[in-house]
């Protein structure tokens, strides 16, 4: 699988790179970006997972989280792909924002019209690790993957439905029970039908009262004042509590006023 390199920077002793390639599973063109710190000159090192939120493309973190630092001192290999497929002529794709492009929610479509393209659960879970482990100085043992609103529903739902897998997943300002909120309702039905029963495959809520009991840890952080909070949403309690049920550990820190 031809990796086609778009660009490569110096930062904090490490290389930013973003590369191109056609997937198999997305049957598109899709970019991913991936920092190589210092270390990874030397030694297989550990790969750490970004999944971004809706309208995000693999340019958002890499340019406004300011992670490298952590990662060149920490020895982390970063991968953060794009949020969804791209140009794919699929009637409807780019008439919002929050469904269609930029807004793949990490799940395999199952509806006619998305299924061929919009396979984001099997990209970043299958696709992407096999590309990155066969390309890029990373020890396969050691994976993790975090994530921030859709991207924190990508994360926990991808540990959650591959136990032993990641080493831990964290999520900021994640949509945590999108069964029961309206982002969650509209990209579910469009992707998945109308029959409610498949959605809870794709819920982490859901999925933890499932969840076989494997070592994981969990941690969500969420500032207190997010208005997406407040519209409902997030719904991070109702994960809480599903855990707290299961007794899986998980940590929460909700920051006073705080949004991301």
């Amino acid at each position: 699988m031809a990796l086609k390199q778009i660009s490569s920077n110096k930062c904090f002793g490490g290389l930013q790179k973003v590369f191109e390639h056609d997937s198999v599973e997305l049957n598109c063109k899709m970019k991913f970006a991936v920092y190589l710190p210092p270390k990874a000159e030397t030694e297989k090192c550990p790969a750490l997972y970004w999944l971004s939120g809706l309208t995000c493309t693999e340019q958002n973190f890499i340019s406004k989280s300011g992670y490298h630092q952590a990662a060149s001192e920490h020895g982390l290999v970063v991968i953060a792909p794009d949020t969804s497929p791209r140009g794919c002529n699929i009637k409807g794709e780019d008439e919002s924002w929050d469904f269609g492009t930029g807004a793949g929610f990490y799940v395999d479509a199952t509806e006619d019209l998305w299924k061929t393209n919009y396979r984001m659960y099997s990209y970043v879970t299958e696709e992407l690790p096999q590309l990155i482990n066969a390309s890029f100085p990373v020890d396969p043992q050691r994976m993790s993957v975090f994530g921030h609103s859709m991207g924190g529903h990508g994360a926990l739902i991808c540990a959650l439905k591959n136990p032993g897998k990641y080493k831990s997943v964290s999520a900021f300002a994640p949509i945590c029970n999108p069964v029961l909120c309206p982002w969650g309702k509209k990209a579910f039905s469009g992707y998945l039908g109308t029959d409610q029963s498949k959605w809870k495959a794709y819920d982490a809520t859901y999925l933890v009262k499932s969840y076989p009991g494997s070592q994981l840890d969990i941690l969500i952080d969420q500032g207190k004042d997010d208005q997406f909070l407040l519209d409902g949403q997030l719904l991070p309690d109702n994960f809480i509590a599903a855990c707290t049920e299961k007794k899986i550990p998980v940590v929460f820190r909700l920051q006073e006023s705080l949004t991301y």
